[in-house]
């Protein structure tokens, strides 16, 4: 549905009022949908040419039964594109549309401008309809069953990526395997049989000298290891290496590049949310809100940052962080100076009338992700202002309870969170392991395990790609374990685990 005209002065002067602000953004083309068609949308990642799956339709019935008990309701939903496309709810009034186009054009400045967005496609939206448009047709092609079952064990290991190698510059590519062995030829010893200088050629024939160098080319290709050190992206080892039909391994590279274009939103929540709810409020209530909307633009934004007891709350925590960091910024409370001041009285009437707080959040907003974030600029006096405590689960009283206030480890246990989006760093190791083409793989173990039944069926499904034998290495109780399946049978066994070799191994990646 097209903008009423109403809705379309808003957008005018909303997007003059965010220019005013300095935010610097793509073209942003606003639709109107009902609650019904939102919810379809969003089920589908925000992309409604996206490919088909019985996993969209479970998130659609969960948003349709969550909006009619009044449990949530989406107010806005944008998509990272060059244009930005941003869905509007039909039903919402007027002054929470003012609130959630500005909201918008400040995630589209974050997209744009953020750096651990700037490998992701900006046409997504074409994208990812070819991929639609690709998998409905294998699915035509080979079965819709065997294509939707595939499609199951890719998207079960969709997270098994390595979310920093778009930042990566290799010093130099890899040669290729021969251009390797031709380089080491003066390196292979072949055995000569022993005769007379002019009966050599006779006893030991061009022919015969090609193919013992042949056996040992072969021989030191049994014995090089693949991969040649650990690798975090497992989805494009499977692809190089998976023994995988031309359509399944084009599925396989599909998955594996929405996963890529949806992890800088993972490793980014806190901040993205953070400055959109910053620049919404400001615009909100010294430009667009009037008389009659600023009570109920009041009661929506305090229930968008409300942090309940034990959770938190990505908007709250983002906004409330840069407008912290602004505020150190204007009044010079940071660096050497200020961290050696241990004057109380000093320290809080500390205004060296700086004023770079505005240029700051704009660098921060440009150069950091949620981690970062919260390790360079999370301050023990933010975490007592803001009563920020970590918790832990009481097995014996089966809820969570407060362990500690120290900022140590309320930053230590919020970093814990956030690295990695919460998931578990998992590596290729071998995949040829001993000597039998399986696959193994080693858990960076951290001092949290592996939930032993997402485990069990991530190494089913890796089973299924590889075809032959999977193994995944981790502790367990303390001790080593080895989880592996073959294609039957899931078994347990006991290894040996050098935790420390853990830690170096993720050091030298």
């Amino acid at each position: 549905m097209n903008l009423t005209p109403e809705l379309d002065d808003l957008k005018e002067e909303i997007k003059a009022h965010a220019i005013d602000c300095g935010l610097d953004f793509f073209d942003v083309v606003f639709e109107v949908l009902s609650h019904d068609q939102i919810n379809q949308i969003a089920a589908l990642g925000g992309f409604p040419t996206r490919y088909p799956h019985w996993r969209f339709g479970m998130e659609y019935e969960r948003l349709s039964k969550s909006y009619t008990y009044g449990l949530s309701k989406i107010y806005e939903m944008v998509i990272n594109n060059d244009p930005c496309y941003a869905y509007l709810m039909q039903s919402n009034p007027v002054g929470d549309q003012k609130l959630v186009m500005a909201h918008v054009y400040a995630h589209s400045d974050f997209f744009k401008n953020n750096c651990y967005f700037a490998h992701t496609s900006r046409k997504a939206i074409d994208e990812i309809a070819n991929h639609g448009a690709r998998i409905r047709g294998y699915a035509e092609r080979y079965g819709h069953e065997n294509v939707e079952t595939f499609l199951d064990c890719c998207l079960s290991i969709e997270n098994l990526i390595d979310v920093h190698s778009t930042g990566i510059r290799r010093q130099e590519e890899v040669k290729a395997e021969s251009q390797l062995l031709d380089e080491e030829d003066d390196t292979l010893k072949i055995e000569r049989i022993r005769s007379k200088d002019y009966m050599d050629r006779f006893v030991n024939p061009k022919e015969f000298l090609e193919a013992k160098r042949k056996e040992l080319e072969e021989e030191r290709r049994k014995k090089k290891r693949v991969p040649e050190e650990p690798t975090r992206d497992v989805l494009k080892f499977l692809i190089e290496h998976a023994p995988l039909d031309r359509w399944q391994r084009d599925i396989l590279t599909i998955v594996r590049e929405e996963a890529y274009y949806f992890a800088p939103q993972g490793m980014t929540k806190i901040m993205n949310e953070g400055w959109a709810t910053y620049w919404h409020s400001k615009m909100m209530t010294e430009k667009l809100a009037t008389d009659q909307e600023i009570i109920d633009y009041a009661d929506h934004h305090s229930g968008t940052v409300a942090m309940p007891p034990g959770q938190i709350n990505p908007y709250k925590v983002g906004v409330e962080l840069y407008r912290d960091i602004e505020e150190r910024w204007n009044k010079g409370q940071h660096g050497n100076e200020w961290d050696r001041c241990d004057d109380y009285e000093r320290k809080r009437n500390w205004d060296t009338r700086a004023n770079a707080g505005r240029e700051k959040i704009f660098e921060v907003r440009r150069v950091h992700n949620d981690v970062t974030f919260i390790d360079s600029f999370l301050t023990k006096d933010f975490c007592e202002q803001h009563k920020l405590f970590a918790y832990r689960f009481n097995r014996k009283s089966g809820v969570y309870e407060i362990s500690s206030r120290e900022f140590d480890d309320i930053k230590r246990q919020l970093l814990g969170n956030l690295t990695n989006s919460g998931q578990p760093f998992i590596y290729v190791v071998d995949a040829n392991h001993a000597n039998r083409g399986e696959l193994y793989l080693r858990h960076r173990f951290e001092g949290v395990e592996l939930k032993l039944d997402h485990a069990r069926d991530t190494i089913h499904n890796l089973q299924t790609i590889w075809s032959r034998p999977v193994h995944i290495e981790t502790v367990l109780g303390g001790k080593g374990r080895l989880l592996s399946f073959d294609g039957h049978e899931h078994r347990e066994s006991e290894v040996a685990v050098d935790v420390e070799e853990n830690y170096e191994m993720a050091e030298n990646l």
